[in-house]
């Protein structure tokens, strides 16, 4: 089989090898174990390779390049304009040699390919739809259009796109689907946690204006003013780091929190087994793995109310759906550490739901995707 992923993620070649945002890379993994051939449609970066990255593992992967772009400001969408023949070309030949047409979407280059597979209708395709699916949700013109055209059983044929939740409404070829990190062999038992010598809180994802990791830190600071002893790790790089500094410093708070940057996984899991609470309050979400990584290993989720993470806090009992106010996080804080009792309780039922979504039943739905 003839695999083809059309795709925005930056690739980076090094040592004869194709990398690239490791979660990513790791599922798509799973998906060529059960083809020939693969061909990536993608954008190319020069930049050295990260501790979050990751290479395919696949004995036959060829990749086709195309210019990165966004429509963000005027020089981009003077680039768009400029390049856009040559993306469609691209992407046009590649899924007329394919059996298997696979897109990752939202994004620019997924919003190319949801266009274009419309003129193989014969062909087998899959997308994941990796962002937020809540049709109520406030969105991009570009990611509506996509998830109207995958919901669309007329213009997309032989078409099965997996997104997070399960939405009221949907047709019949949107999938409801989730993302997985562990394996089965990585279960293992973890304690009640203790509150003994320390409150160990952690924030993990990208340091963006829409993640909000500050959050974090400013509950980190009102629980320390409190007198709790309250300790906060943040995991991650972005643009928001240098106000994060600032924060931390102005607030003298380099005490209690501390920026780890990207690091390997192993240690983010670690990290999670070592915390009670995870602090994550994103503005708009596909499905956080992170959330699910962290139930995963106890760590208790207090999370904003967006996209599927309602459904994955069962709206409450696994978790905490909260506001982006700061005393009501603080608070909800505080309200755990008063009732030791509900906080082990969550946490198992965290744990409990969590670990029924490992890499091998991952495994096992892909197979069926690719071969059913």
């Amino acid at each position: 089989m003839k695999f083809l992923i059309v795709t925005h993620t930056k690739h980076k070649f090094v040592d004869g090898k194709w990398f690239a945002y490791e979660p990513y890379i790791r599922e798509m993994n799973l998906w060529l174990q059960y083809v020939d051939s693969v061909t990536i449609v993608a954008p190319i970066s020069k930049e050295t390779i990260l501790p979050i990255e990751e290479c395919y593992v696949h004995p036959k992967i060829k990749l086709v390049r195309i210019p990165s772009f966004n429509v963000l400001n005027f020089g981009g969408v003077v680039k768009t304009l400029l390049f856009s023949p040559l993306i469609y070309w691209k992407i046009f030949v590649q899924m007329a040699k394919a059996d298997h047409i696979h897109l990752r979407c939202p994004g620019n280059v997924g919003l190319i390919g949801t266009l274009l597979q419309i003129l193989f209708p014969k062909k087998k395709k899959t997308a994941k739809y990796a962002g937020n699916w809540d049709p109520n949700s406030n969105q991009p013109k570009t990611y509506r259009m996509q998830k109207d055209l995958l919901s669309n059983t007329f213009l997309t044929r032989n078409m099965k796109a997996l997104v997070y939740g399960n939405w009221p409404g949907t047709t019949k070829n949107i999938i409801p689907f989730f993302t997985a990190t562990y394996y089965e062999k990585d279960k293992k038992a973890i304690p009640k946690k203790s509150f003994d010598t320390s409150i160990k809180m952690v924030f993990v994802g990208g340091l963006t204006p829409g993640k909000r990791p500050l959050i974090g830190v400013q509950v980190t600071q009102q629980l320390k003013e409190k007198g709790y002893p309250v300790l906060f790790d943040v995991y991650g790089d972005g643009p928001e780091r240098s106000n994060l500094e600032d924060y931390i410093r102005e607030n003298k708070l380099a005490d209690v929190v501390t920026l780890h940057g990207n690091v390997h996984k192993d240690e983010v899991r670690q990290a999670f087994i070592d915390a009670h609470f995870l602090i994550f309050i994103s503005k708009s979400e596909g499905w956080p793995k992170v959330v699910a990584e962290a139930m995963f290993w106890k760590c208790v989720p207090l999370s904003s109310q967006v996209s599927c993470i309602p459904y994955m806090l069962d709206y409450g009992n696994r978790g905490s759906i909260i506001t982006s106010e700061i005393s009501e996080i603080t608070e909800e804080v505080i309200s755990y550490l008063n009732n030791k009792e509900r906080y082990h309780k969550v946490a198992q039922q965290a744990q409990d739901w969590s670990r029924n979504f490992t890499m091998d039943s991952f495994d096992s739905e892909i197979k069926k995707l690719i071969h059913g």
